[in-house]
């Protein structure tokens, strides 16, 4: 046990690292710590916890997209046994449904890839909600009033968990949108970040507010859809985030601007996207990526409006 124990401890110093220094390949040596032996199950459970977090801050403040890109895979794979060797470990699952979540964003262009790996956050962000509450493994399939009545007993401790479980159902229903099955659920999607807002607006940087701003888009005025509500939440979260969230100014751009065909209003967005530095504590991905997208939707602006 004393063994174990001073493992343990060498595995915390080192996790610091990835933290201080941002470098995914302490990861592997981390790994080769938290596997050593069989015997003190709930350290070991403490440091792969740990590992996860830490690997999830360390990719979401790296501004190398193809090194992420390519190694996030690896990284799954790893996060993967954790779940098979501590299957009620929540922490392993909160850095499951992120990390498959930010790989979904590489492999938009892949169908099946892009189904499969969306289709396994939302496993997990399930899986997650089960082992917070019993009353949660059937949320899912529970009708819309129950499901309202359900997530409007949530408080402030409920909604990290309760934001993982509604993103991934998102993309879940994005990857399987010819199905109106899934379709159906997004009044429920709806619901679930009305009442992220109403418990905490500025929950990861306003992310409530940008999915809602998303969803709001998604039919355009002449068929019933009301673009001015999109507007709003798209206007709160570059409030909230000072438009250092560079993403919500570019999905603001993509979804809302050009389903009213506003130019001006797109290409004001996008170049100040590009202007900007995107190095930004835990959204340096998201802004390097939105950059790139930005780069894209001006390059065919033209052809578009």
């Amino acid at each position: 046990m004393k063994k174990k124990i001073e493992q343990a401890g060498r595995v915390v110093a080192l996790r610091k690292k990835i933290i201080e220094k941002k470098h995914l390949g302490y990861w592997l040596i981390l790994v080769i710590f938290s596997w050593i032996g069989s015997g003190c199950s709930s350290i070991q459970s403490s440091v792969s916890e740990g590992l996860a977090q830490s690997l999830s801050t360390g990719i979401s403040n790296s501004a190398d997209i193809e090194m992420v890109k390519a190694g996030i895979p690896s990284y799954l794979l790893m996060i993967d046994g954790m779940i098979l060797e501590d299957p009620e470990n929540t922490g392993l699952y909160i850095a499951g449904v992120k990390l498959y979540s930010t790989l979904a964003n590489f492999v938009k262009d892949d169908t099946e890839r892009f189904t499969y790996i969306v289709d396994k956050s939302y496993e997990y962000s399930k899986k997650l909600l089960c082992l917070t509450k019993e009353e949660w493994c059937s949320l899912s399939e529970q009708t819309y009033d129950v499901f309202r009545q359900s997530i409007d007993q949530i408080d402030e401790d409920d909604v990290d968990i309760l934001y993982l479980y509604g993103t991934s159902w998102a993309g879940h229903i994005e990857a399987h949108k010819s199905d109106m099955n899934a379709i159906a659920n997004l009044p429920k999607i709806k619901a679930t970040m009305h009442r992220i807002l109403q418990v905490n607006e500025s929950y990861d940087r306003g992310g409530a507010h940008l999915y809602l701003g998303v969803l709001e888009s998604l039919i355009p005025p002449a068929l019933g859809g009301k673009p001015e509500i999109a507007k709003q939440h798209f206007d709160r979260t570059v409030e909230i985030n000072k438009g250092r969230h560079m993403m919500a100014s570019v999905m603001y751009a993509e979804y809302y601007t050009r389903i009213l065909f506003n130019r001006e209003l797109h290409d004001q967005l996008l170049k100040k996207v590009l202007s900007e530095d995107p190095v930004e504590e835990g959204l340096t991905l998201a802004n390097t990526l939105a950059q790139q997208r930005a780069k894209k939707l001006l390059e065919s602006a033209e052809e578009y409006f």
